[in-house]
């Protein structure tokens, strides 16, 4: 399946609202639905000037079909190639889904607020994932196991539904290797599993750590980062240590549509990364 994307003019270089031609280098099936794109740049220059921080995201786009909101996934440390992490949700992942290796896809980004990577030097990190919410998390990985020196304690509270939907489970083990400690459970077992069972937040009664030198950066669902949010602090680390990254329809990425509204902010512009002190009084409320 071959995609046209329409001419570029020059002034895709300055607007936020012009996509890029990228070629898919690469899919790797993660789960049932769920696959990892690699894209790069079909113009040298966009690639060399492209750079990103942990927890932004792209806007990805099919001519004819739409655009979609999709975090990056990748080392930031090799933004050269971009990853990508889509489940196969609607109607765009879906008509992404069909893609192939060879064929081009529009991208414009990065956006968004990132994961307070450069601010946690010295401190203990946790980071809680469920299920995809593991994508935009990645990055954080990578980029603490490039100077793994420059923090403290780095666990990872990670679950799924079932083994079969963990992702990047090839990769589990040169994380625990670089010095993450990884603590995974899973909702519902199999004849093969011998882990944890239950759910995500559960896994705050296997570890203690420092709260004064403990920052929480979480991704899942949002009833799964409510409970999280709420063992947290149930173990004194501060609100303003506590991080999430929140999903919403976001259309533009440039706070012009509104779809995007979370209170008193835009999720494409403030967030998706979100210090929780400054959510607090809306999270987690209906029509918010």
């Amino acid at each position: 399946m071959s995609i046209v994307m329409p001419t570029l003019d020059p002034r895709s270089a300055t607007d936020p609202m012009l996509p890029h031609p990228a070629v898919i280098q690469a899919i790797k099936p993660e789960a049932y639905g769920i696959s990892t794109f690699s894209l790069a740049f079909e113009d040298p220059a966009e690639a060399a000037a492209f750079r990103f921080a942990p927890g932004q995201f792209n806007m990805l786009y099919l001519p004819g079909v739409g655009e979609v909101a999709i975090s990056i996934c990748s080392d930031p440390g090799e933004p050269q190639v971009l990853g990508h992490t889509i489940r196969y949700a609607g109607g765009v992942t879906r008509a992404i889904g069909r893609l192939r290796v060879g064929d081009v896809i529009g991208v414009r980004g990065p956006y968004g607020s990132s994961w307070p990577v450069e601010n946690a030097t010295g401190k203990n990190l946790v980071l809680v994932a469920g299920g995809i919410g593991l994508a935009p998390l990645r990055p954080v990985i990578l980029s603490v196991m490039r100077q793994r020196d420059q923090y403290g304690r780095v666990l990872l509270l990670l679950g799924a539904r079932t083994p079969a939907d963990l992702l990047y489970n090839e990769e589990i083990g040169r994380w625990r290797e670089g010095g993450i400690e990884v603590h995974v459970t899973v909702d519902l077992a199999d004849e093969n599993w011998k882990g944890q069972v239950g759910v995500v937040p559960q896994l705050f009664y296997r570890i203690r750590v420092d709260p004064k030198q403990t920052l929480v950066m979480t991704c899942g669902p949002e009833i799964m980062m409510r409970f999280v949010i709420y063992e947290a602090l149930a173990r004194r680390i501060p609100k303003q240590s506590v991080f999430v990254s929140m999903e919403r329809n976001m259309k533009c990425a440039v706070g012009f549509c509104g779809h995007c509204q979370f209170g008193p902010t835009f999720i494409c512009k403030e967030g998706p990364v979100l210090n929780f002190a400054k959510i607090e009084p809306f999270f987690g409320k209906e029509d918010f």
